[in-house]
């Protein structure tokens, strides 16, 4: 049995959420409360991160996604809905690959294809430097306000505090590390099932050349954008993002 933290709400068709980089199953507050008047929402904590940071972590893509499988098959669940974030978009595109016949739909969200992320505010050697010299927490306070147009000071910003409270170096440090050596671009072609791509015009962890090859490159795609969002858009603006992804999932 996989010993990770999963939030489980809701009755319906499932729709699985994904985290990113030093998130937690909270970040997905407000989608939670609005999916799952109409889904079964089901929101991992993945392996050091958030809720399940007393769970060792992991240091491949491959491995996240064949966790999030196993979160899956536990449940016997086997068509669905799924929806990644950031670290969580390359995690989803790993479980397409592995499962695609049981992904219903797909939504790549503030993600790319190439796991050393080309165009990132810094790269992921410079951001690992920086972590193992500065330490965990000035590391914690330093990404997330990039993820948001007002910084820390957005009235969200709370639930990224409340995600890396607990969060190791050791699992920081794997997740860039997995996603320095993750390469999704091929498997592309090979994603078969409707897929909405979104991203924010001001994201600095993934500039428009990651997701315009995301749409460029998967047959049966779109690609939505939000004005004056960041990275973490579903915080920033969730009534849109929420109506967005309902409408592509509900069709």
């Amino acid at each position: 049995m996989s010993d990770i933290y999963v939030d489980d709400l809701g009755q319906g068709y499932p729709f699985v959420l994904v985290h990113g980089y030093l998130g937690s199953s909270e970040m997905w507050t407000f989608q939670k409360e609005f999916f799952s008047k109409d889904y079964r929402v089901i929101t991992p904590a993945l392996p050091g991160f958030g809720e399940s940071h007393n769970v060792k972590s992991l240091d491949s893509i491959n491995k996240m996604a064949k966790e999030i499988i196993n979160v899956l098959d536990q449940k016997k669940i086997d068509k669905l809905n799924l929806i990644g974030h950031s670290m969580g978009g390359m995690i989803v595109q790993e479980i397409t690959k592995l499962i695609g016949d049981r992904v219903n739909k797909l939504i790549c969200f503030a993600t790319g294809s190439i796991g050393d992320i080309p165009g990132r505010f810094e790269t992921m050697d410079e951001t690992r430097k920086k972590l193992k010299k500065e330490g965990a927490q000035h590391s914690f306070s330093r990404v997330p306000p990039k993820w948001f147009v007002k910084g820390d000071k957005d009235k969200n910003y709370f639930l990224c505090e409340n995600a890396v409270k607990n969060v190791s170096l050791e699992t920081a440090d794997n997740a860039l590390l997995a996603m320095k050596n993750w390469r999704g671009k091929e498997n592309l072609k090979n994603i078969n099932c409707d897929t909405l791509i979104i991203w924010g015009d001001k994201d600095t962890s993934y500039n428009f050349d990651q997701v315009d090859t995301l749409n460029k490159n998967i047959k049966n795609s779109r690609l939505e954008i939000f004005k004056d969002c960041a990275h973490n858009v579903h915080l920033e603006q969730p009534d849109q993002f929420n109506n967005l992804v309902k409408e592509f999932i509900s069709k």
